[in-house]
């Protein structure tokens, strides 16, 4: 900022002060009010300065926030792993898109109430709002580039500041708010708004389509699948899902309607299988590597899916296996490098029993096969994740004696990096794995092995997928969201 705009007098939304609630979803109503008029203003002095020019004043606005103080320990039940504070003592988040979050939020507010006894105060926080942020939903208004206007826009707005934009709460660094409060959420405002931004420029539809139940793959026969059994799902009026959404935001509720995809498509196209209540599926094609699968799963994480599950391709490691079989990852064997800052590589990822489970019975019920049976199309073991997908193009010595020695079964690039960021944002996870080469046997993926292997596999991997998801969508939050994810201090809110 110039020393001449520090001077300028700042104007900002004026009449909404802090209120107390003992009733979750007045709490949220008042969120949402918070937040409308705190962007609808931003909106509205952002379009009069595009007109207009070089204002004689800055703008500014706040993010709601979300507080409790507790004097004592609450009476909490053992068995939740959230909904309640670990000590006595204030708390605090800030809130972006309560719209977008009301049955999240309504959800953790009632908890919170119910498990503490005292009330919540909601009211503007002193973080303020980035104008990028704050016009992000109206089509009418598009940011300048840096250098378009006669001015410096973080003169006149604030602008988003990665400074404030980390993950140092799920990373567990010992995050606390500048007052001093604890976290309450695992996300401050300013992080879910930077993921919904991003959200929507790698998979092309807005945040609101997204499902609770997500699926990754790393191939486009998948995607191809899936639309298949979206369209077949709405053809069943006792299916539940309702529409099924694509890249560009093309919503098709009838069947038989052709979805319009973009001439270019996004980095990881994205499709939504709705259901009332976000209770349908989301698949996501990351593509191949590591990095793809970080991002993905950085940016989703904020929208505290349920659950999220990798089905896709892999490498073979044992001479039992052959191609099309399953593979139910129970361990990983990290080497994707993306997140040793983030998570050290001596942190176990446990196993998750009711996503490994489903997973199991989904292999069976569309399989049919079961009991001891099982074991002759699918191998639980370790999967190992690389960053390196031509390995084998160097000496394998190291690596051929690392795969032996952690016992593995599998080779991804995905698959590790998925779990492990499943573990670090507390969002169950799984991995259901299909063998598609043996390169340690000679059985390279060459394309007519690989054509006759998609013809027969795909199909029936993908529906695995989706009757796991069915069985977890049946499952109580509360059990899905197992104990096994949160550490000594956690934030009460899921």
């Amino acid at each position: 900022m110039t020393a001449q705009m520090q001077h300028l007098p700042v104007e900002t939304p004026k009449g909404l002060g802090i209120r107390s609630f003992s009733d979750a979803g007045e709490a949220v109503a008042y969120l949402e009010e918070l937040y409308a008029t705190a962007t609808g203003f931003l909106s509205a002095r952002f379009a009069e300065v595009l007109k207009a020019g070089m204002p004689t004043r800055r703008f500014r606005a706040f993010y709601p926030e979300i507080r409790i103080t507790t004097t004592s320990f609450g009476q909490i039940d053992s068995r939740l792993s959230f909904g309640h504070v670990a000590e006595p003592g204030t708390y605090a988040t800030t809130v972006t898109r309560p719209d977008l979050f009301r049955h999240y939020l309504t959800q953790q507010l009632g908890l919170l109430l119910e498990n503490h006894r005292v009330p919540v105060e909601i009211g503007p926080s002193m973080t303020p709002i980035p104008v990028h942020f704050a016009v992000l939903g109206d089509a009418e208004i598009e940011v300048p580039q840096d250098g378009a206007l006669s001015f410096t826009l973080r003169d006149v707005f604030d602008v988003p500041d990665l400074g404030t934009t980390n993950d140092e709460i799920v990373n567990g660094f010992g995050f606390h708010n500048e007052d001093g409060s604890g976290p309450l959420a695992p996300f401050t405002a300013q992080r879910v708004d930077y993921s919904l931004a991003r959200l929507s420029h790698y998979t092309a539809t807005a945040p609101e389509h997204f499902q609770n139940h997500v699926l990754f793959t790393n191939y486009q026969f998948y995607v191809e699948e899936f639309v298949g059994f979206a369209r077949d799902a709405l053809r069943d009026p006792d299916s539940g899902y309702r529409a099924l959404v694509g890249p560009g935001n093309d919503v098709i509720t009838d069947p038989d309607q052709p979805l319009n995809t973009p001439m270019k498509l996004p980095q990881m196209p994205t499709y939504h299988l709705t259901r009332d209540g976000n209770a349908g599926i989301t698949l996501v094609n990351i593509g191949v590597g590591p990095s793809n699968a970080k991002t993905a799963t950085d940016h989703i994480a904020v929208l505290r899916p349920h659950v999220w599950l990798m089905v896709g391709h892999c490498a073979g490691l044992r001479n039992s296996q052959s191609l099309g079989d399953f593979v139910l990852a129970h361990a990983y064997l990290r080497e994707d490098h993306v997140l040793d800052d983030d998570l050290p590589v001596w942190v176990p990822i446990p196993a998750l029993a009711e996503v490994q489970i489903a997973l199991e019975q989904a292999v069976a019920d569309v399989s049919d096969v079961d009991g001891f049976d099982l074991k002759r199309i699918m191998r639980t073991g370790t999967v190992a994740t690389i960053d390196n997908r031509n390995w084998e193009l160097r000496d394998q010595s190291g690596p051929v004696q690392r795969l032996s020695q952690s016992r593995a079964i599998a080779l991804d690039m995905e698959s590790a990096t998925i779990a492990a960021n499943g573990f670090r944002f507390r969002v169950p996870y799984g991995t259901l794995l299909c063998v598609s080469d043996k390169p340690l046997h000679g059985e390279l993926k060459l394309p007519g092995m690989a054509s006759a292997f998609y013809k027969t596999q795909v199909s029936r991997h993908l529906l695995i997928g989706i009757r796991a998801m069915e069985k977890l969508r049946d499952m109580p939050l509360e059990r899905l969201h197992s104990r096994k994810l949160r550490s000594f201090e956690e934030t009460a809110f899921l």
